[in-house]
């Protein structure tokens, strides 16, 4: 994916990941990846990578166990 690095970067990240969720890449439960692999695949900032992440969580698309990670949440 290129980014078009003259708007903010994060949401870009945030659609991506957005539109891998909603084509089923990450099933419900599922151990979502952390904001390090993240940020390495898209070559940004691990900040960056976290305000994208935090998008979702915000959504309600993921959830945080803390020590475990985000993990993708259901429809229940």
């Amino acid at each position: 994916m290129d980014l078009d690095r003259s708007v903010p970067v994060w949401p870009q990240v945030a659609d991506e990941l957005r539109r891998r969720l909603d084509a089923g890449k990450y099933k419900p439960g599922e151990r979502f990846p952390g904001t390090v692999d993240i940020a390495a695949e898209f070559n940004v900032s691990q900040s960056t990578a976290q305000k994208a992440v935090a998008a979702l969580r915000g959504e309600g698309r993921l959830y945080t166990v803390l020590g475990q990670g985000s993990f993708v949440k259901g429809d229940s």
